[in-house]
């Protein structure tokens, strides 16, 4: 359902209050419709005598919109490079565990993979 965007009738609403007040919800409301509503609306705006339409950017993106868009967001802090060569060295570790002997991929399983300490590994393997 969408919202009425019409600014309420304060008088109506607050009859003893002074106009000063009035004046000040007015602004209020208006100020909130402003950025709830106008900074977010795309507007075409046409010139009879010119016979031109002119298309209004929106000033603000709203994130449900750019996802209807399609727009492809991307970190900044990330560095495509840095987790190319992160992966590959990954898969090289990963082969090398086939050339371990049974004890160090035991070894390498329980630090690594469960989270042991040294010592509790010690302590399993009764050394």
């Amino acid at each position: 359902m969408a919202k009425e965007r019409r600014i309420p009738n304060y008088r109506k609403m607050y009859p003893e209050a002074s106009e000063e007040v009035i004046a000040l919800l007015r602004q209020g409301e208006r100020k909130l419709l402003y950025h709830e509503y106008d900074l977010k609306v795309e507007k075409f705006i046409v010139d009879e005598e010119k016979q031109k339409v002119f298309f209004i950017q929106s000033k603000e993106d709203s994130l449900e919109r750019l996802i209807e868009a399609d727009v492809q967001f991307y970190d900044e802090d990330t560095n495509v490079e840095e987790i190319a060569i992160k992966a590959v060295m990954i898969n090289k570790l990963l082969e090398g565990l086939k050339y371990l002997t049974k004890e160090e991929h035991e070894l390498i399983t329980a630090l690594f993979y469960e989270g042991m300490t040294e010592r509790e590994s010690a302590e399993i393997k009764g050394l």
